[in-house]
């Protein structure tokens, strides 16, 4: 389970400054956490201040190469096979991921597709305007750790009442 925090809409003309995974278990206790120094100029305030950094502060963070290799060596020591990469909302998150991934080391270890979870949990309930943030137990901070980990616990309930469902 992955999420982002960016300072802009977009991967390239804007900055994504964080990122945290967790792996999906029964403890949840492996994660991942990480921040990256912006690669443009450009930033949207707003968009700043939601990961409650400044942007002085973001300029301090690592090089974006260093995080995704440190990320993609946490990636392959906790995963049996190719990863999935699922999110909450994958086609913000994925977008950056997979463009940083491309753009800093070539490769991307997750392929080319993302899965969605609340695209999951609305298949699951047969319901698309229904909502799975019911089901986290961590609250939703911004920091990508903390809302990887909310995801993870959501997505773990999901499985077991889907486990309870086809027992019946």
């Amino acid at each position: 389970m992955v999420d982002i925090e960016a300072d802009g809409p977009i991967p390239g003309d804007y900055s994504m400054i964080a990122l945290g995974a967790v792996k999906v278990d029964a403890d949840l206790t492996q994660g991942f956490l990480g921040y990256c120094r912006p690669i443009s100029q450009q930033f949207v305030p707003e968009a700043l201040a939601v990961s409650g950094f400044t942007r002085e502060e973001t300029e301090a963070f690592a090089e974006p190469q260093q995080l995704l290799l440190d990320f993609e060596a946490w990636i392959i020591t906790h995963n049996r096979g190719r990863a999935t990469f699922i999110s909450d909302n994958n086609g913000f998150d994925w977008m950056f991921v997979c463009w940083y991934f491309h753009r800093f080391l070539g490769r991307n270890p997750f392929g080319h597709s993302s899965q969605n979870l609340g695209s999951l949990y609305k298949g699951f309930v047969k319901d698309s305007f229904q909502n799975f943030k019911h089901l986290r137990q961590t609250p939703h901070t911004h920091n990508p750790l903390d809302d990887a980990r909310g995801n993870a616990e959501a997505l773990l309930a999901l499985k077991a009442q889907g486990l309870k469902l086809s027992l019946k």
